[in-house]
Formats: C-alpha cells, structure tokens, sequence
C-alpha cells in the first residue's frame, strides 16, 4: 500500500539549465551564475546574502513598492550599472553585472536605513501589543537594517504620528489597523493575483495612502487569512487570534489539512494543550504558501465543550454512563459477538479516517467480525463507483496518475462533479496559477457559471443534474493526451457518469483523476474499505487476493460472501437483515437518505461508535469512544493525487484514544487480535502487506438512462453541493469564520427568478424549504442550484436527493 512519504527527486537526474541560459554576475565579490532573468534578489539568496524586504513574496509578482531591498549596483564599465540604488526585488540580472548589497556596500547599507526611517516615522512603536510582536520582519529589520536612534523630530510633529479609528472590519475574520500599514501590497497583490477576489485596495494618497474597502464590498474570500500570514507587519489580524497569545508562548508541530482531499500542508500552534491558531505550511509541491479560510480557522470543533472524552456504555435504564475502557472493550466485544451470529454486523467508517485507522477498520471488519460489509461513504453513492474505484482509483499516486503539477502542464483541465473553489481549495488555486500563466485552459460540466470558474477564466458546458453522460460524449472529441479530468465524487448520484468519464479518458489519451471532498476518502480505498475491495488493491472476488492477504495477516482464510455497501447496510439494519452496526464520524444528513439512517440507528440492536463529540449517532449507540481529533494523534492522509501526508501528534491528550488503539482492545476481546497497537505497528504492517500485484478488480460499463427532457411547469431538476463554509459540524466554534459564509440562495435561470420572485419555496419528495432567490449567470434552463447545507438539516434531510426533480412555488419579488 502507498503508506510512506514521496520520495524527493534526485537532483543529479534533473536537467540543468543549458550555459547559454545561464548569466554571470558578481554580489558582494562573489560571482554566481544563475538562469537569466533571475532577479538580484533571489541571486543574492543563492550566496547566502539575505537582503531586507517587505513587499517582495516569491509566490507573488514584483512590485518594489517598500524599497526596502535597495542595493547598490555601480558601473563596472559594461555599462551595467546605475547611478542610485535599485530595488533588488524588480532587477534582472544581467551579464556582467556588479553589486554590492548592505553587507558589502555603504550605499546601500544607507539607502536601507533611511527608507527603514521613513516607514518608522509614521509606524506606531506598539510591539509589546501587536500581535505581530516576535516573529515582525519590520521589527527584526529595524534592529538588522535600522539606524539605532530616531532623528523624528518633536518639535515639528509634536510627537504625534499618524493615527486612524482602529481596527477595521475586512471581513469577519480579517481586522486592519492602518496605521500600522506600510503600504507594502502584499494583500492586495495575494487577493488580485492568487485568489482573484480583489475586494481591497489602496485609497487615498501621500502619508495617507492606506489599503481600505468599498462600504457594500467587504473581503469576503475562501482564502483571506492567507493576507493576515503574508502581511509583514502587524496591520493584519485575526479576529479569533488577536490578543490571544504571543508567538514565542506557541509551540509549533506541522499537520495536514483534515478539511478536504487537497493534504494541505498546515503549521498548528498551541499553547498548554490548546491551539491558538493555524497556518499554512510550506510544500512547494501541494499548496505552496497557501491555505483555505476553513484550514486555517476551523480547528474550534475539536475542543467544543460537547467533546467526549471517556467512553460510554448504555446502561439497564436506557441512559449511557461512564465506564472505563477495559469495559467499554469487553461490553462492545460481547455485543458485537452477538450480533455477528444474528445476522452479522455492518461498519460505517465515514470519510475523516486517516489511513491506517481505515485500515485497522478494514482489518477490524474482516477478522473480528468476519464480514465484507464496510463502507466509507457516508453520503451519497452507487455500486457504479464502487467498480469505478477499485479499478480506476486504488494504488494509483502522482508518480500514475494526476499531480499539481499535471494541473500547470496540462493545455486542458475538465471539471465533471467539481467545483473546486468550494470543494478543493488548493485545487482552485493551483488551476488560477497556471490559467494566469497562460498554460492551462478550464472546461466544467456544470448547471450554472459558478463564481470560481469565473475566476478561472473557464468555458461552461452548460449541463442539468444527469446529463452529465451525454455531454462528455460530445466533449471527449476535443480531448487528447495534454488534457487532465477531475471527477468529483458527485458523479456517484448519476448513473453512467463514472463510465462516460473513463470513456472519454481512454478514448482521447486524457488523464484522469477522481477528487472526493474528504481528507479520509482516497485512504480508505487504498486501505480496503469497500465492500468489494480489500487492503491494497486486492478485488474481494479473487480467491488468490484473499488468500494473499490471508497470509500476510496470519489468519486461515477471509470471508468471500459479497459485501453490502452502505446504502444496503442501513436497509439490512432497518429489515432485521443485520444484528450491528459499528459506525465513525457518520453524520446521517449527510448520507444518501437521511430518514433512513436514522430509521436504522433506531432498528439497530447493537451500535458502537466511534466520535469526538456528541451526535444523534452517539445518542443511539450502546457503546461510545472518544475518538482522537488529528491534533491530538498521528497519522496519514491520502490526498486525491495518491500523496501520502503524514503528520505526528500535535497535542497529547489522554481524554482519547486512536481509533486503531479502540478497535485493537474489541478485537482482542473477541479474541481475534488485529496485532497492532500503535500507529506505527500499523504503517509498518501496511508496508509488509504492500500492493496486490495480481488481476484488479474491472469496472464494467455502466449505460446511462435516457436523460429527461427538459422540466416543464413548476418542476425543476435539483443540482446541490456543499459550499466551503456552511453548517457542517466541523466549523462550529469559530463565528466570525460562519460569518464569512456565501449566502444560502437559490439559483434560478433568469426566466424563473423574474416569475417567481427574491423568495420561492421548492418542494420535494422529503419536504420544503423557503429560502432567498438570485439569478445563476447561465443557469440550465428548467434547473434550481441549492447549497446542500446552508440552510436547515440539509437538502438531503428537509428537500430531496441531488438530480431530483422539485416543484418552485412563487414566494415576493
């Protein structure tokens, strides 16, 4: 199985820039040669001279707005030179060219301290407040490149500097002390070149410029607290960080993002077992420099005071109480015991699992309680892309299939079931980098022109819920082999979209990638957590599979009856089919039908789960244990490219377990130990069973129904998906970050909304919801788009299924 870190390439395989593309120059009496339009700064870097800055950002064009980065560059008699000092951060280099940086030359040593002057004239000298305070390059760099005392003049400014009313709302999340500002750009710059979301900019001018907003057009963006990171001073700031702590009080331990399938590399900085915030990491190779708003601040749900923190068993009377966990173990063991021999037991795992607590899961499922009925999709799904994945997806990595990189190289990227500015953030960006670069064109199969795909300058093949099929067969004959398809796990809800996509792959040459929306879901394939796939790729049909892993685990066989998937799970549970459920971060809104999970919950006669904070799951089990937020343990996500991103335990915190460590105790009880304790016991197991390197599961064909005919009258077809912030339980805690959430309209094509009016209601075969209108720019005729969890329970729970048809009833203009 693909458990272990990338392996870096090796630098002597790489291919070196020819001579002639290399050019000379000499810093500081060093002569270096580096690619030709290199800029002085960055050559600088290379000799190991760190040249002061504040606008310049490496991710981010040049701008020499600070000048701080003044060098001298003299005439070494090629005519290279210049008469006054040049910011390094916006000079190529050149042949030939000489300069002389502030270790080497007193010009420029004084051109940096008087332009350090200059932004300290108006700089208030509030560091033992600011939450920049300890880890400020204007502080580091007034001490480093500053000249020791201030010649601000008393007597002419009577000691005032400039002030402004402070702070100032960008958005909920983002405040702004301008008089802190030293106008370096480096915000705007981020949300008009990375996040296209260029609601800030520099007002006014003179000692009054200051970066402002327009009164009805606050900076409401997915990727806004990347300013608050970049920004060089401490104008800046977090609502749920400022005044909290300071820097040299945090402990740093790098992590993964557990939002989405993207493995953004993050830093979590805590404080005597609390975090304090988070930020991006720097990974070059996935998210660069950058996060999502919902990485940086959604991490409060993992210290709510709901968060359980001993396990639970159900009591004679009906209510759960404490109890220890050799306890917890045995009286879950003996239920589950006897569950297996009434009609067995099913495991629901959901999509937060790492990797290897996936595959204790899988392991869990097949040894201890004899069974091939586990699924990790906890939402909706069909047996389409259950074939689909165990083909197409399993053991395929960066090195096989899709990368970033493939994102910036490919001429044409197509979106089939994926908005990626609210389902993969890093994703998003990524395609804006190579659209603005010129290299990369964007196509999405979707309902309306979305705001993300506007960013990215995209084509729209307009196309209603379920027709999906019919319209990759007309694109796939502008495909070829320079072209990368992302399909997101929405194409599940349409029958035949899965087998047009890998059509259209394998008739042009494209590649092809499937992206889910949860940082657990690409492991828990790898991991065997399917009903007819096992660890590492190995089909459960193949007798010679199942015997392989038979001998990697010690065990005299694995069961071979056909697993149900979890749509069949909750019915086998409801008829009687099943005596027990072992059940992990499900929430039932989210599952294909919610009525009927909770209807199974009930019918259950044994449930044991696994969460962090109190549910409607946790009210129905017999059995609860605390489960161990990433934070708090170590593991491995699988990201949608194959990548594994490991992370070490941030906190340590006794209150929970892995949920291996949970599952490795109930085995043991039943007497079917998983032999494995630790996460380390797991990945090294994980390495010893390794891929299956025989025949792989096939994924016949699937013929997509007739698709219907254009809605007529009130009835309309429902296209829905969730938006980066919304009512998902894993963003409570943090308002001010709620607060940021796109409004939960629905999306008309512009002939229906003038008929119906700014408020419509829509009902569906699960009930009705009233709920705001707007226009959907190029929204499919006979089409409604809703947030699938913006408003109440949920579409799934209080409207219908996606690509059902709803009736619009007129509500006010």
């Amino acid at each position: 199985m693909t458990t272990s870190p990338q392996k870096s390439p090796d630098p002597s395989t790489e291919t070196s820039p020819e001579r002639s593309d290399l050019v000379s120059v000499t810093i500081d009496g060093i002569q270096v040669s580096v690619p030709k339009d290199t800029l002085v700064i960055r050559a600088a870097e290379q000799i190991g001279v760190q040249v002061p800055r504040f606008c310049d950002h490496p991710l981010l064009a040049p701008v020499g707005a600070c000048r701080q980065c003044l060098v001298d560059v003299p005439d070494a008699g090629n005519g290279r030179g210049f008469p006054k000092p040049q910011a390094s951060c916006t000079l190529p280099v050149a042949e030939g060219m000489v300069v002389n940086t502030q270790a080497s030359s007193a010009v420029a040593d004084k051109a940096q301290q008087g332009v350090m002057e200059f932004l300290l004239i108006n700089h208030p000298l509030d560091c033992p407040v600011c939450d920049k305070g300890g880890e400020c390059p204007l502080q580091n760099q007034a001490m480093s490149n500053g000249r020791g005392e201030s010649r601000f003049s008393d007597a002419r400014n009577h000691g005032v500097k400039r002030t402004f009313p402070k702070p100032i709302n960008l958005s909920p999340m983002v405040l702004l002390d301008r008089e802190r500002c030293i106008v370096c750009q480096r915000c705007t710059r981020f949300a008009d070149e990375i996040a296209g979301d260029p609601f800030i900019a520099l007002v006014e001018r003179g000692a009054e410029q200051q970066i402002g907003i327009a009164e009805d057009a606050p900076f409401l963006s997915y990727f806004s607290g990347n300013v608050i990171q970049i920004c060089p001073v401490g104008a800046l700031t977090s609502e749920s960080y400022r005044f909290r702590s300071r820097p040299f009080d945090l402990v740093s331990s790098p992590g993964v993002g557990e939002h989405d399938a993207c493995g953004a590399a993050i830093r979590i900085d805590h404080r005597r077992g609390k975090v304090m915030r988070r930020l991006s990491g720097n990974d070059p190779a996935v998210n660069e420099e950058w996060i999502s708003d919902k990485d940086r601040f959604a991490f409060a749900y993992a210290s709510a005071d709901d968060r359980i923190t001993y396990p639970q068993v159900r009591d004679e009377d009906g209510s759960l109480r404490p109890a220890s966990w050799p306890e917890a173990f045995a009286v879950a063991a003996r239920g589950l015991a006897s569950a297996r021999q009434n009609g067995g037991v099913g495991v629901l795992t959901g999509g937060r699992l790492t990797c290897e607590d996936a595959y204790a899961y899988s392991k869990f499922a097949r040894v201890a309680l004899g069974t091939n009925d586990i699924d990790f999709r906890a939402r909706p799904l069909s047996s389409e892309e259950a074939d689909f994945l165990a083909a197409r997806v399993a053991l395929t990595g960066p090195d096989t299939g899709v990368s970033y990189d493939d994102l910036e190289s490919a001429s044409t990227v197509v979106l089939v079931g994926l908005e990626p500015e609210d389902e993969a953030g890093t994703i998003f960006l990524r395609l804006r980098k190579s659209v603005l670069a010129g290299g990369t064109a964007v196509i999405a199969l979707a309902p309306y022109r979305t705001r993300g795909l506007t960013k990215l300058s995209g084509r729209l093949v307009p196309t209603a819920p379920g027709d999906e099929p019919a319209a990759l067969a007309v694109l796939a004959a502008e495909l070829d082999g320079d072209t990368v398809i992302l399909a997101g796990e929405r194409l599940a809800t349409v029958p035949g979209a899965l087998s047009a996509v890998a059509a259209a792959a394998d008739a042009s040459g494209a590649r092809l990638a499937w992206v889910p929306r949860r940082a657990g879901d690409r492991g828990a394939v790898e991991a065997g957590c399917l009903p007819g796939l096992l660890p590492g790729g190995r089909p459960v049909a193949d007798p010679a599979a199942r015997a392989d892993l038979a001998a990697a685990w010690g065990v005299p066989g694995l069961p071979d009856a056909a697993g149900r998937d979890a749509d069949a799970i909750l019915a086998s549970l409801i008829g009687g089919g099943l005596g027990g459920l072992v059940v992990a971060g499900v929430d039932p809104a989210d599952t294909a039908d919610p009525a009927a999970t909770r209807a199974a919950l009930a019918a259950a006669p044994f449930v044991v789960a696994f969460e962090l904070r109190a549910t409607e799951v946790t009210d129905a089990a017999d059995v609860v244990f605390p489960v161990a937020p990433t934070t708090d343990k170590a593991g491995t996500f699988v990201n949608w490219e194959g990548r594994p991103r490991p992370f070490g335990a941030a906190l340590a915190n006794p209150a929970s377990l892995p949920e291996l460590r949970a599952l490795a105790g109930i085995a043991e009880e039943i007497g079917a130990p998983l032999g494995f304790r630790t996460v380390e016991q797991v990945r090294a197991e994980m390495t010893d069973v390794g891929p299956w390197d025989g025949a792989r599961a096939s994924a016949p064909a699937v013929d997509a129904p007739t698709a219907p005919g254009a809605a007529a009258g009130d009835e309309l077809r429902l296209a829905t998906w969730k938006q980066l912030v919304d009512n998902g339980s894993m963003l409570d805690g943090d308002k001010y970050l709620k607060a940021t959430a796109r409004p939960a309209h629905a999306l008309l094509p512009a002939a229906l909304y003038d008929a119906h009016g700014s408020t419509i209601t829509l009902t569906g075969d699960r009930g009705s919801v009233t709920v705001p209108a707007a226009v959907g720019d190029d929204m499919v005729a006979g089409t409604v788009w809703l947030p699938a969890n913006s408003t109440g329970d949920g579409v799934l729970s209080d409207l219908a299924s996606p690509g059902s048809t709803v009736r619009i009833e007129g509500g006010q203009a």
